[in-house]
């Protein structure tokens, strides 16, 4: 079946994220977008999606939990995880990683932890913007050692794209999925054999995307979810 998806937003938690992206604001524009599935993808961190996966709940949207770590090489990874809680451990686990610096919110932004009430319950002091000292190939490591799908995050976008920052796809380890920023050009031989997502990397309300990028999936589910973003093209 087709599911209509976007699988890179962030929230109020990433302080480039817009203080309206509320995990309510999120979840209900997703819904009146009419998407059926939606991954919240903070820098470095899970913590607003306990609140996501209960308003997900509540708009019969599926949650998959996820989110976006800046390597060393300040690459973007994508990490989606099966459950909440994985994403919660493997964020926990993260924050040793993290640079050993306070977030400035003048500077950078706040870091907004929120209820789905849309009750601020706690701002993130930790710098979450910054690069964690975890080289790409390990990053990716790690995620797969949490049971989650590592996928490099706009590949062919910016100075945190993969092929911008490294100049090629690595060989090892094998990225069975990819995000493509869809607007712009991408060398045909980064994606073969690969499925590619296109997602909007929202940090403003009115970006996240509309009923435009359907993924075929078996069933309505995060195993489903991983097991696909795992499988080589055409399996």
């Amino acid at each position: 079946m087709a599911y209509f998806a976007d699988l890179h937003i962030h929230s109020c938690l990433s302080p480039c994220g817009d203080d309206d992206m509320t995990p309510a604001n999120v979840c209900g524009m997703a819904r009146l977008k009419g998407l059926d599935v939606i991954a919240i993808t903070d820098h470095n961190s899970a913590r607003n999606l306990p609140a996501a996966q209960r308003l997900c709940d509540a708009y019969g949207l599926l949650l998959l939990p996820g989110l976006e770590i800046t390597t060393r090489e300040e690459v973007h990874l994508l990490g989606y995880f099966e459950t909440v809680e994985a994403a919660l451990d493997f964020s926990e686990a993260l924050r040793e990683h993290l640079p050993p610096r306070r977030n400035n919110p003048r500077f950078f932004g706040r870091q907004l932890v929120m209820n789905e009430e849309d009750e601020v319950v706690d701002e993130e002091e930790a710098l979450l913007i910054g690069a964690t000292d975890l080289p790409l190939r390990e990053a990716a490591g790690m995620v797969r050692a949490f049971g989650g799908a590592a996928v490099p995050a706009h590949i062919n976008r910016g100075a945190n794209g993969l092929l911008v920052n490294l100049g090629m796809m690595p060989e090892e380890p094998f990225y069975p999925t990819v995000e493509v920023a869809r607007h712009l050009p991408c060398d045909e031989s980064a994606v073969r054999g690969r499925h590619v997502l296109h997602s909007s990397d929202a940090h403003y309300l009115g970006d996240i995307q509309e009923r435009e990028h359907a993924l075929s999936l078996r069933e309505s589910s995060t195993a489903e979810l991983l097991r696909w973003m795992l499988s080589r093209q055409g399996t």
